[in-house]
């Protein structure tokens, strides 16, 4: 059952280090102080690795946001209801989101995938991958079953891997799906070995009595699947969402292919610690945009020793942390060919 993510797994090649050490020394060259681009500089070193190109660049752009509904959701951890996942996938594809906003201002194409929505979606922009009606309530039993959390892997892989074909710089991704704040914490919990007071956060804005509620629903949803921390399509099934394995197929899929991904908050970075898990060396294929409020997120950073770039106080999702960080990505890349080293501006420093 494992054989295409086995196989995927297998082609995530290691970065190119002479690649990053010619960027480095090109970087060092230019009319600046060395590294006084700060992670500018960090990130078109990575982008070298990643590429093999000393001069990388992050024209062509894709987002993949995944897409589906929560049984845990009636348990009341959310501040809406279910019915706000349909409504905002719909608004997505009509283009009257915060993702969409950005996704214009940064020239990047967006896809909308359906791996588990409660309701089947009627749009010709859909991208119909539909594993099951939402995931089942985790306080119960499994999330899914062991074959459905590794279609919604495979699902992202080839969406990742189809972006990669069609010639794609760079790939960013996001997800929708109400209460999966839920079964993210208790994913972060499981992977982190975290507690779970130290992982949950207030998602869409609840009130006191609801996070109190929440924490105790993630430590019976914990408890009740007691899944195994090293396996991930066990903690995925047990505890997960379709959309969550979705991003962590994309992050493999994208790794599988050369391609930078852009990660984006909270259960972005959940997917990249069940991908990391199932090959470490996807790590050096990630680049974390932004910290979410979520107090989870700063622990899957550090899990993961990475550091975001933007700090803004966003908890959003959508993937919207990730698209606005693409701005950034580009100005490393223009930096990098585009400024005259100090011998091109006839200047001698020896």
């Amino acid at each position: 059952m494992m054989k295409r993510i086995n196989e995927i797994s297998s082609q995530i090649d290691e970065p190119d280090i002479e690649a990053m050490k010619k960027a480095g020394k090109r970087l060092d060259s230019l009319t600046k102080p060395p590294g006084s681009l700060g992670k500018l500089e960090d990130i078109v070193q990575k982008l070298a690795g990643i590429t093999g190109n000393i001069k990388p660049a992050v024209k062509n752009r894709t987002h993949l946001l995944m897409a589906a509904d929560h049984g845990v959701a009636d348990e009341g951890v959310s501040a809406v209801p279910s019915e706000v996942t349909e409504f905002m996938v719909y608004n997505f594809l009509e283009g009257g989101a915060a993702i969409n906003v950005l996704c214009r201002q940064a020239e990047t194409e967006l896809k909308v995938f359906d791996l588990g929505i409660n309701n089947d979606i009627e749009h010709e922009d859909i991208i119909d991958r539909k594993i099951k009606y939402g995931t089942d309530n985790i306080v119960n039993g499994p999330a899914m079953s062991r074959s459905e959390a590794i279609s919604s892997i495979e699902t992202g892989i080839e969406a990742a891997c189809k972006c990669a074909e069609s010639g794609a710089d760079i790939i960013s991704t996001g997800e929708m799906g109400i209460a999966n704040t839920t079964p993210s914490s208790a994913i972060a919990a499981v992977m982190t070995s975290r507690s779970v007071e130290d992982v949950v956060g207030r998602g869409s804005g609840i009130d006191q009595k609801t996070f109190e509620k929440k924490k105790e629903i993630v430590k019976k949803a914990i408890k009740v699947n007691d899944p195994d921390p090293q396996n991930s399509i066990e903690v995925l099934a047990d505890l997960g969402g379709l959309e969550i394995g979705g991003m962590t197929g994309v992050i493999l899929g994208s790794a599988a292919s050369s391609l930078p991904v852009l990660l984006d908050g909270f259960i972005c970075g959940v997917a990249a610690l069940l991908a990391c898990n199932i090959n470490s060396g996807v790590k050096d294929y990630l680049i974390p945009s932004h910290k979410s409020v979520e107090p989870g997120h700063v622990k899957i950073y550090q899990e993961m020793g990475l550091e975001p770039m933007l700090d803004l106080d966003m908890r959003l999702g959508e993937g919207t942390g990730a698209v606005l960080n693409i701005n950034q990505i580009e100005a490393a890349c223009r930096m990098i060919d585009e400024m005259a080293t100090f011998a091109e501006a006839g200047m001698d420093l020896d």
